[in-house]
């Protein structure tokens, strides 16, 4: 569906959406490979939706893995599981539908949710590495560095201050007055994409987006990298070739997933709107809305010994209690 066939429809009360409703253009253009792309998306969808329900799981059931560790580890398994959620089931039905609208209630509830998944998803990667150098860094220290306590502390402060955040912006945003026809050129309600349908001029609040995407997505990445770098320092001074190899491999697996995460995250809220190019937008998006939440439980859990092996024993009963029955 065109551009301007979809004004048309919007015209047509009676039809794709009614007063203050938008209508989200969505991640396809109508072409032959749409269908294979939706098959695509939904077999992630399924695989990261699966993913990290087993690793929740088997943390909650092999008593080994009730440390802090596999602790934050559960609860970015969560956040991964819901953060995906919000935006892949809504493409899906209005891809299947071909009905493109979405209630003006079902933006804002949409951006919210959006805004407080990844900006604790943003603040648990940087805790998440912390915890990786208390480990190695400061491993005598590690159970009063890293105490149930201060886990669940962190836990509460990064969902407080993101759910905070993502209410202001929420809240300031849809009070705002939209132009036109409210049709978003995205596949999910999000603030860079919601401003240029904005009537009044936008620089300063723009420059609030900035700022909270500096303290959010770039002060926990460069805490990431600092840490990593203090790893890798101790593990060359005190590591053998083979140590060092497996520190090396470990981190930049980390890193490479994070950076997916936080430099994408970045490139879409720290620019200003005259510089976004929707169709960019779209496919930068992919990779921090459904890439790093497929690969997030794959890259902290299988170079894991602890994880498989509570994957092996719950397999091994699985086996066993199908054997009996």
């Amino acid at each position: 569906m065109r551009v301007s066939e979809i004004i048309c429809v919007s015209m047509n009360t009676g039809n794709q959406t009614v007063g203050t409703d938008f209508i989200l253009l969505g991640l396809f253009q109508n072409g032959p490979m749409d269908s294979f792309l939706f098959a695509a998306i939904a077999v992630l969808f399924l695989v990261a939706l699966m993913s990290n329900i087993i690793l929740i799981l088997l943390i909650q059931l092999d008593t080994r893995l009730h440390s802090p560790m596999y602790f934050l580890l559960s609860q970015l398994s969560f956040i991964d599981m819901m953060y995906i959620s919000t935006t892949v089931p809504k493409m899906a039905t209005n891809f299947l539908s071909n009905n493109k609208a979405i209630t003006f209630l079902g933006c804002e509830i949409q951006t919210f949710l959006f805004l407080v998944l990844g900006g604790t998803e943003a603040l648990f990667l940087g805790f998440m590495s912390y915890d990786r150098y208390v480990a190695i860094c400061h491993p005598l220290r590690y159970h009063l560095l890293m105490s149930k306590k201060l886990c669940w502390f962190t836990v509460t402060c990064a969902w407080t201050s993101s759910s905070l955040n993502a209410a202001i912006h929420t809240v300031y945003i849809f009070h705002l007055h939209f132009c036109g026809y409210h049709i978003i050129n995205h596949f999910f309600c999000e603030i860079p994409s919601l401003v240029p349908l904005v009537c009044q001029n936008t620089s300063q609040y723009e420059y609030t987006v900035l700022l909270s995407g500096l303290i959010i997505l770039l002060f926990p990445f460069v805490a990431i990298l600092t840490s990593y770098a203090y790893v890798l320092t101790v593990v060359f001074q005190k590591s053998s070739g083979k140590g060092q190899t497996k520190a090396i491999s470990t981190c930049s697996s980390h890193l490479i997933v994070a950076s997916l995460f936080y430099v994408t995250s970045l490139s879409t809220y720290t620019r200003p709107h005259t510089l976004h190019s929707p169709e960019e937008d779209k496919v930068v998006a992919v990779f921090y809305t459904m890439i790093a939440p497929l690969l997030n439980p794959f890259i902290y859990s299988l170079r894991n010994k602890e994880v498989m092996g509570a994957m092996r024993k719950l397999w091994n009963r699985a086996l066993f209690f199908y054997r009996m029955y």
